[in-house]
């Protein structure tokens, strides 16, 4: 099972592989750029060889990015349009330079509250970016919990981006699946699993499916807040955890945390509370040790 946290780049990417070892982790979700800035990032070579070979040293079998929270591929303002548009790219560019397998982005916001012309505007510019760029780089539309104008809270909505994208690249877009967020959404992951799976499997395609991001919830069911929350501390509980740490048709996609890091009683502390939760959803596995 390739299971890991999001870890920090502080210092060069080259430290992330080192960070991941620290906390057990055989998968790693980074930023290659600071995610609240619009400043780009340029990599060197080197810096990029010793991140890859981190991943090897280290066991890190599988890594991805976290493109930059400013990006909204789905605007209807045309200099911000153009500007998420250049942000992406240049997200894209460094994923391929690091060897990622993946880019993860939120669908965006229809600002101007036309869902169908947002969710053609996502689809057509992230065509463009993977034409314009090339490589492998997979880039993965993230579930969203629905706040305001943000698309991607529902399966349909994710899945008309996708078809939408030309195939000769469709098969380098999928999804990543937010617990936290599908829950938020309104898609009940604790008391009916099975269903929204099937749900999944249904308007998406679970082959669609190459990431999990595993965050429990602050906040209640259909709340539409993205709060994360320790594994099993929040409205979910720990059944959903359970349930795809033995789910067979999830055992090879990747699973990574963005639960709370710091830790109370030490602020400087990032491993601990990855190590805690990390034991936690191995522990769910059947026949594992119980914590």
């Amino acid at each position: 099972m390739l299971l890991g946290a999001h870890v920090s780049t502080a210092g060069g990417c080259r430290n992330a592989p080192a960070r991941a070892a620290d906390i057990g982790a055989s998968a790693i979700q980074v930023f290659t750029k600071q995610p609240n800035r619009w400043a780009e990032v340029q990599l060197v070579d080197d810096e990029c060889q010793a991140f890859r070979t981190g991943l090897i040293e280290h066991g890190v079998a599988f890594a991805n990015a976290h493109d930059s929270y400013l990006i909204n591929l789905a605007t209807a303002d045309p200099i911000l349009r153009e500007r998420s548009y250049a942000a992406f790219v240049g997200e894209l560019r460094r994923a391929s330079q690091l060897g990622l397998d993946a880019l993860v982005s939120h669908p965006g916001n229809a600002t101007d509250g036309d869902l169908p012309r947002g969710l053609a505007q996502n689809a057509e510019l992230v065509a463009q970016a993977l034409e314009e760029v090339g490589g492998s780089v997979m880039v993965l539309l993230e579930t969203t919990a629905g706040a305001g104008k943000v698309i991607g809270s529902r399966f349909e909505e994710l899945s008309e981006m996708i078809e939408r994208v030309p195939p000769g690249v469709r098969d380098r877009v999928g999804v990543c699946v937010d617990t936290c967020h599908v829950y938020a959404a309104g898609y009940d992951l604790r008391d009916d699993y099975y269903g929204v799976m099937e749900r999944l499997a249904d308007v998406i395609g679970l082959h669609r499916v190459r990431l999990f991001h595993l965050n429990d919830s602050m906040t209640a069911f259909g709340s539409r807040r993205d709060r994360h929350a320790a594994i099993g501390e929040g409205s979910l509980g720990d059944e959903p955890f359970r349930h795809l740490m033995n789910d067979p048709r999830f055992a090879s996609v990747p699973m990574v945390l963005e639960t709370p890091k710091e830790h109370p009683d030490d602020p400087k502390d990032l491993v601990t509370l990855d190590r805690m939760n990390l034991a936690r959803l191995r522990s769910y596995v059947a026949g594992a040790e119980p914590l």
